[in-house]
């Protein structure tokens, strides 16, 4: 088994590194059948952009804080765990976003396509789901849509509801709703397009963030699940990712 390794920039994760390059060699990401992810969620997150669509598994391990997303750290028998973790197929976000100046930005998202307020006064935005218009005008300092893996970050930290992934929805949600007050968000089919228009843009800009691309200033951001990508996270049998989403909802 050839292994590639990326690690965090944290002292524990680099020298985790570096002990298990002893241990078991190290090859260039584009020759490897693994890529080794050493470090917290965020770091995940990095690794599965990079390997989008080139068909190399990830196989986490933690040595950041909360890691969710990673295996507990061990450096035995590594070839092995690897060989007997259960895959997961994660897809995309993608956004497609229109600017004031006219520039079109387009990212993907394996968390959550957000949208924020840049200023102090809220934003107000309206809301198309396959070009039916359903919300007229949500006032408020930003509402995102998550995947499911994503639905346990940002989304569940503004009150979402967590998501199965075998769920086929996209949680959409609200953030510090002003009017109407009473919205809590809703679960859409994973097949849809979901449109954000920025009213006022002038008087209340707003930024749109997927994952780790930021574009300011957007007037328009249409959001879609794209099937036709993904990316396929490995993890060990007692630590399945469909098992960690459905007890994070009985997490106190």
């Amino acid at each position: 088994m050839k292994l590639a390794f990326i690690a965090a920039q944290t002292e524990g994760a680099q020298a985790a590194r570096e002990r298990l390059v002893a241990l078991y060699g190290e090859h260039p990401i584009k020759d490897a059948d693994v890529l080794v992810a050493l470090g917290g969620d965020g770091l995940m997150l990095e690794c599965l952009h990079r390997v989008l669509g080139a068909g190399m598994p990830v196989y986490g391990m933690n040595r950041g804080s909360v890691g969710f997303m990673m295996n507990e750290f061990h450096e035995e028998n590594l070839p092995a765990r690897i060989t007997e973790a259960h895959p997961a197929v994660l897809h995309p976000l993608r956004m497609h976003a229109v600017t004031a100046s006219g520039v079109v930005e387009e990212a993907m998202a394996f968390n959550e396509v957000s949208l924020l307020r840049q200023g102090r006064q809220a934003a107000k935005i309206r809301i198309s789901i396959d070009h039916r218009e359903r919300l007229p005008e949500l006032i408020c300092d930003g509402v995102l849509i998550a995947t499911p893996a994503g639905s346990t970050a940002y989304n569940l930290s503004a009150h979402g509801p967590i998501v199965p992934l075998s769920a086929n929805l996209l949680p959409l949600t609200p953030i510090s709703a002003f009017r109407p007050r009473r919205w809590r968000g809703a679960l859409l089919p994973s097949n849809v397009e979901v449109l954000f228009e920025v009213l006022e843009p002038d008087k209340r800009p707003v930024a749109a963030v997927a994952d780790f691309t930021e574009v300011r200033d957007v007037i328009s951001v249409a959001v879609s699940e794209d099937k036709s990508l993904g990316a396929t996270v490995l993890f060990d049998p007692d630590r399945a990712l469909s098992e960690r989403i459905i007890t994070e909802q009985f997490t106190v």
